[in-house]
């Protein structure tokens, strides 16, 4: 049983509720903190908040650079400095609240930061590691498509590629949130888990005509052969239940969403690992697409739209984030202009 701290755990809880009531913070991200916060707690032997010296963040930090995470490899310049800035947070707030105040001043939560030279390695760029549109078609055309869990795999792989939507959202779409017609999903903010509740209206992005086909073939099938209707999650979990023999097993598709996206990461990244490439993830098509639409757009207008259909309210978001130029490309380009 994890040892717990009751005036810890109340000042956390606390400024959970901050977080989530104030500065408008999701559960997500505030599961983020309260384990940074854990790993803070015991890298001091869970000592009281009240009981702060600026020897703990020091320790803290070397505690960081020794730990691992999931993989068995070494925390990341990244994930250590985001978990600072996260811990870092938690004492500037609680600095201010009663009964810290004498105790933590907001000059001591500046121990929490990085080194400036462990702070520019985490934030360094790299160069970012994307599908081609060819790579992405080739590890499409190799899903099999059989059984009702094959044809659901390949249709989301064709999904991501038809919208560049964020898994967490793709993962809580349901059957009447698509418009086969029009050609477009609504990503409507009230029932889809879109990145800051925000409502997506996108229509399909001009992409190889199988991708198309493939999709509109599966809610074909979930409609007329499976009787799902427009409550029913587009891609679908699996049914467990018992078998004959004893344990569970997949009993077909089930009706219900999945929770979040981690197996659509899984289903995605195994698509690629099957044709020996990179296990790229959903996330990186938005890249794939953004950079086609580089080469497909004639004009800011249209490459405008396309930005919009990713959701961003400024082609800035797009270029910045989605729009990677290579150390390569960066030298010929330059050399270029010489010529």
């Amino acid at each position: 049983m994890r040892k717990t701290v009751e005036a810890n755990e109340r000042a956390k809880r606390a400024y959970v509720h901050y977080l989530e009531q104030a500065k408008g913070l999701d559960e997500k991200s505030t599961d983020k903190v309260l384990s940074a916060l854990l790993k803070f707690e015991q890298s001091t032997g869970f000592k009281p908040f009240k009981r702060f010296h600026i020897e703990q963040p020091a320790k803290f930090k070397t505690d960081l650079a020794k730990a691992k995470g999931r993989t068995g490899n070494p925390l990341s310049g990244s994930t250590i400095d985001a978990t600072l800035a996260l811990v870092r947070g938690f004492f500037e707030w609680l600095a201010g609240q009663q009964g810290y105040k004498s105790k933590i001043t907001y000059s001591d939560t500046a121990y929490f930061k990085n080194s400036l030279k462990a702070a520019r390695a985490a934030h360094a760029k790299r160069d970012k590691e994307y599908p081609s549109v060819e790579a992405a078609y080739h590890a499409f055309q190799a899903m099999p498509d059989g059984s009702d869990f094959e044809k659901r795999d390949k249709a989301l792989f064709a999904f991501f590629m038809l919208t560049g939507a964020r898994v967490g959202a793709v993962a809580s779409l349901r059957l009447k949130h698509i418009d086969l017609f029009h050609g477009k999903v609504l990503q409507d903010g009230r029932d889809v888990n879109t990145k800051f509740s925000k409502t997506i209206d996108t229509t399909f992005y001009p992409v190889d005509p199988a991708y198309l086909a493939c999709f509109t073939a599966w809610v074909e099938y979930l409609r007329h052969e499976k009787l799902f209707g427009d409550q029913d999650a587009l891609f679908p979990k699996p049914e467990r239940g018992f078998s004959k023999g004893g344990g569970f097993v997949n009993l077909g598709l089930s009706r219900d969403p999945y929770s979040n996206g981690s197996k659509l990461n899984a289903i995605i990244r195994n698509a690629f690992a099957m044709v020996q490439l990179p296990e790229y993830t959903p996330h990186s098509f938005r890249t794939t697409l953004a950079m086609l639409g580089k080469e497909m757009c004639n004009d800011m207008e249209q490459f405008k739209a396309w930005s919009m259909n990713m959701g961003h309210e400024s082609m800035a978001v797009t270029v910045g984030s989605y729009m990677p130029v290579s150390r390569q490309r960066q030298a010929e380009l330059i050399k270029g202009m010489a010529r």
